[in-house]
């Protein structure tokens, strides 16, 4: 460990970090000593390269990588992560970031062209209810567990991603808007409750861009188009721009930011 580097003996906890924004935010964190717990769901063999390149980055930064391919919707994954990461992390509040980067949502219209409610190609009551939970609520489980077992530093922070998707219509994006709406409403509450604890909560509002998980939203070409040309910037957003600003947040600097949705789309949100 280099101890001169900004975040030595600091981990960060990213749910979600094999592609996309957690990935890029890991990638940043890394750079500035900050060790990393990144959680993930990935098969045996995309699951292999993934781990390579994590090792690569952990020897290049001189920080500890522990890769969880568990499921963090569930109790028994939590509990899993907990034994194990106490066993690597034994320093009590030494968790500077929690960064919720979880992308799995269903992608269905409310109504068929048909008219008739099949479950199988609209969405479902369950499918907007596991969708949230993925999405959001689950974020406060994360943040208690955290909590509870003594592992937040005294100036932690939260981050959840949110999307201009909250706020208009795309297509068959209910379930995941839905999602984020309450996404929005929780980080409120918990940057006012858990503020006791030294803990700021935050989200990111990323503009348009080209991830996996974009790229499985139906239309998702006509929304890259359109973002394309209209950006203020002339370029869709990256994901190492937003994970500048979750470096950002992280900063001493940024200890008075709490319960801000800040835009990291290069003006996009304007037009």
């Amino acid at each position: 460990m280099d101890k001169t580097k900004q975040f030595a003996g600091s981990w960060a906890v990213i749910l979600g970090g094999s592609g996309g924004f957690g990935f890029g935010a890991l990638q940043k964190l890394a750079a500035h000593g900050m060790n990393v717990a990144v959680l993930y769901r990935e098969t045996s063999i995309t699951e292999k390269p993934l781990k390579i390149k994590l090792s690569q980055i952990a020897e290049t930064n001189g920080i500890t990588i522990l890769p969880f391919n568990i499921n963090a919707l569930e109790q028994t994954g939590r509990d899993l992560f907990l034994k194990q990461f106490t066993e690597v992390a034994v320093h009590k509040h030494c968790v500077k970031l929690l960064l919720h980067s979880i992308a799995r949502g269903n992608l269905k219209p409310l109504a068929a062209e048909s008219g008739n409610a099949d479950s199988t190609t609209v969405l479902s009551t369950d499918d907007i209810q596991a969708t949230s939970y993925a999405m959001a609520n689950s974020l406060l489980d994360w943040t208690r567990l955290l909590l509870s077992a003594g592992l937040f530093n005294a100036d932690a922070r939260i981050i959840g991603l949110t999307s201009d998707g909250a706020h208009k219509y795309w297509e068959s994006y209910a379930a995941v808007s839905i999602a984020k709406a309450s996404l929005e409403s929780l980080a409120k509450y918990m940057a006012v409750e858990f503020s006791n604890f030294g803990i700021k909560t935050n989200l990111i509002q990323a503009g348009v861009t080209e991830t996996a998980s974009l790229k499985r939203i139906p239309g998702s070409d006509k929304l890259i188009d359109l973002a394309t040309a209209n950006n203020p910037m002339g370029r869709l957003t990256k994901p190492a721009d937003v994970a500048n600003v979750i470096y950002m947040l992280c900063t001493d600097e940024a200890f008075w930011i709490n319960g801000a949705l800040i835009h990291v789309d290069g003006g996009e949100h304007c037009l």
